[in-house]
């Protein structure tokens, strides 16, 4: 028995898995927004999901009673964990499972690793698990000499087209049918040029290719979506029905579970199986929903192993505003309302959690030690137009966590010339004669902005804001400088003559930015 109480995230940055990535989401949005492809495919499908997603909400007249509940339980499972925990564990080797600790991506993958290898096989099959696509498991293991088959159907073609994630719950969402058709072309062994790209020849590509993965498979992993504390029941739900093949066909299964996904009774599935269909595919019930616990003689798999994943979760605990983004169900709701999203790309965000649950949930588990680490960057991938917590199945304040997390940034994260630049404007402010020098000399920062008037880009340190944004020019003339002289006296003497505020009153140099 181990339950994580050390409250500090891992500390080698290696050790997180897919949860950072090489660039900052400044740098890696201009990949996504230059590519017209994308951009099209993910505003066709993100629309497409919201709508229906919208009619199967509003047809629910205990929506939010349901909302408010999932978001009370989550919020218990937080306060309760070590309790529950233990609970789990107890029930999952009372049933004939066997559970295994892993504090960061490193532990987890290397105990997965050496269970297989205990096997003697080369090859398992996967279940669609973002925690899995967390600690990046397949890469650890493909170096090990072992393939992980994913059987998932977008996870597949992600597969198969050497490419990543970009969706939550739909890996694929860049691709278009073309795309996929040419991918099964190319990777997929029994096609040829004859194949069309319509959805229906794809799937039976697909299947038939897949068929022959469960059919010889011994070992399977998988994620989970739930797991109930009280009688260590593991669940998953699904639309295809390749989760079923995999949990029950092979002798030995891997599942791999994040300590958040505990709900401490089975009663508790109730109210999460109405609300994650409908966040996530518009569906009022997922056609599989598959659950079993431990192991039965003569029946699925005869080793059970369950693999508890911390990588971050209990350092996230311990912020009362942050902690909030481990109620995530991982619907992938917020992601199709999310503008950013839409136009950037999933892989924008380096994290495999992209969109608004990304950038509240991936600074929590990683840390940001300082601005030079990718994550840093992530809480300013938002507009803060609120549409995700609106749409949230469990009520996370995701414009709250993501303000923290800028919070965090600021205080923990920044360059170390910043504190310096403040110390300097505190003393300049505190000296007026000084200040109203300076303001006359910032006129000359003028001719940065060349013959448009505009400042495409400001020197040093100061670069990083003019990469995303123009900055107008200075006026001629500071507001003091203006306000002394005999214009600004001429027109509020004839400001008042005609009964105007003297509020009224603008410099021409305002006028004229106005005017622009």
């Amino acid at each position: 028995m181990a339950v994580f109480t050390d409250t500090t995230p891992p500390r080698a940055p290696e050790n997180y898995g897919n949860l950072r990535g090489d660039r900052g989401f400044v740098a890696a949005a201009h990949d996504g927004l230059n590519n017209a492809t994308q951009r099209r495919n993910l505003e066709h499908a993100t629309t497409t999901i919201r709508n229906k997603r919208a009619h199967a909400v509003e047809e629910t007249p205990d929506w939010e009673q349901l909302r408010s509940a999932g978001s009370a339980l989550k919020e218990d499972v937080a306060a309760r964990m070590p309790e529950l925990l233990e609970q789990f564990e107890e029930a999952v080797t009372a049933r004939g499972g066997i559970v295994h600790w892993a504090r960061d991506a490193k532990e987890a993958n290397e105990i997965i690793t050496q269970l297989i290898q205990d096997t003697g096989e080369t090859d398992v099959v996967k279940v669609k698990s973002m925690a899995t696509q967390e600690i990046g498991l397949n890469e650890h293991l493909e170096e090990a000499g072992i393939s992980a088959r994913e059987t998932d159907l977008a996870e597949l073609i992600v597969q198969l087209g050497e490419d990543k994630p970009s969706h939550i719950l739909v890996p694929a969402i860049h691709r278009n049918r073309a795309e996929i058709r040419d991918i099964f072309v190319r990777q997929m062994p029994n096609t040829d040029e004859s194949l069309q790209a319509n959805p229906p020849e794809l799937a039976e590509a697909s299947r038939k290719f897949l068929r022959e993965q469960f059919m010889k498979a011994k070992v399977a992993i998988s994620g989970a979506n739930f797991g109930v504390a009280e009688n260590g029941v593991i669940n998953i739900v699904e639309s295809e029905g390749n989760g079923r093949m995999c949990v029950t066909l092979p002798e030995t299964l891997i599942t791999v579970m994040g300590i958040e996904k505990l709900v401490p009774t089975f009663q508790d599935l109730e109210v999460f199986l109405q609300l994650l269909p409908r966040s996530s595919t518009a569906e009022r019930m997922n056609p599989y929903t598959s659950m079993w616990t431990g192991v039965t003689e003569g029946d699925g798999p005869q080793n059970f192993h369950l693999v508890l994943l911390d990588n971050g979760r209990t350092a996230a605990l311990s912020n009362p505003v942050g902690s909030q983004a481990l109620k995530c169900i991982r619907c992938s709701a917020c992601l199709n309302v999310c503008p950013v999203y839409e136009r950037a790309g999933g892989h924008a965000y380096g994290s495999v959690y992209p969109g608004p649950i990304g950038i509240s949930l991936t600074p929590q588990l990683t840390g940001m030690k300082d601005h030079h680490d990718p994550s840093a960057s992530l809480p300013y991938a938002c507009s803060l137009c609120g549409r995700c917590d609106e749409v949230c199945p469990v009520k996370i304040p995701l414009s709250q966590v993501i303000l923290e997390n800028r919070y965090q940034k600021v205080t923990h994260a920044t360059p170390p010339v910043e504190s310096k630049l403040f110390d300097l404007v505190e003393f300049v402010w505190a000296k007026p004669k000084v200040w109203n020098t300076l303001t006359r000399l910032v006129a000359f920062g003028r001719v940065l902005g060349g013959f448009n008037g505009t400042i495409d880009s400001l020197p040093l340190f100061m670069s990083g804001w003019s990469e995303g944004r123009d900055t107008a020019v200075p006026p001629k003339k500071s507001f003091r400088q203006w306000f002394e002289s005999d214009e600004a006296r001429d027109l509020l003497a004839q400001a008042r003559e005609e009964g105007l505020p003297s509020a009224a009153v603008q410099s021409p140099d305002q006028g004229s930015e106005k005017e622009k």
